[in-house]
């Protein structure tokens, strides 16, 4: 294979992956047809790339998985202040948004509960360090330990996500990251100014 025809080919792939999260994060019943349509390719070419749905899924939750381990990967520095900790993890993830919401919703249907945990495991490790020093800190809700108001805060964030991509709502992450911090116990004066201070232009 030459240099060129290997670099189209991972274009092509790209293509299929990008139009295979467009299609199954609307509706995760979407077959190879609808995701080849949407791509601009035959069947025959995701075929080139996939075996087939499962290869597809798989491949596509890996590239999720892993977008969403880089965008988790900011929480991993400790800082003194678990609501700036939040409000910076929030806006990163928001960034990869489509890809986390892809990733959730085809836990549902493809992706056993083990594969999904292994690939939201950064994100929900990270969520729950970040909880569990802001209760000792006394800033977040501590009726919940860290681990059930993480998952909270994940159907929060995906509620948010899912108005956003049904066009009920529009947002860069910036109220988002606002209302997640009050859900979590920060006072709504503090929560705004914690977040513009992350994002000075908006």
């Amino acid at each position: 294979m030459t240099a060129h025809s290997s670099a189209k080919a991972r274009a092509t792939r790209v293509r299929i992956l990008d139009a295979a999260r467009r299609e199954l994060g609307r509706d995760p019943d979407r077959g190879l047809g609808a995701v080849a349509e949407a791509a601009g390719v035959t069947r025959r070419t995701i075929y080139a790339h996939f075996a087939g749905r499962a290869a597809l899924v798989e491949g596509l939750a890996a590239d999720a998985g892993e977008a969403v381990r880089r965008a988790s990967a900011v929480a991993r520095d400790p800082t003194p202040d678990p609501v700036t900790s939040l409000a910076h993890l929030v806006l990163t993830l928001w960034s990869v948004g489509d890809r986390y919401r892809t990733l959730i919703a085809l836990a549902h249907r493809d992706l056993g509960p083990d594969r999904v945990g292994a690939l939201l495991g950064p994100a929900r490790d990270a969520v729950a360090g970040i909880l569990a020093h802001g209760q000792r800190q006394g800033v977040f809700h501590t009726a919940l330990p860290p681990g059930p108001l993480g998952r909270a805060l994940e159907a929060h964030v995906l509620a948010l996500l899912d108005s956003v991509n049904s066009g009920l709502w529009t947002d860069d992450g910036t109220a988002a990251a606002t209302a997640v911090l009050i859900a979590m116990g920060v006072g709504p004066d503090l929560a705004a100014t914690t977040v513009r201070r992350l994002r000075p232009s908006r």
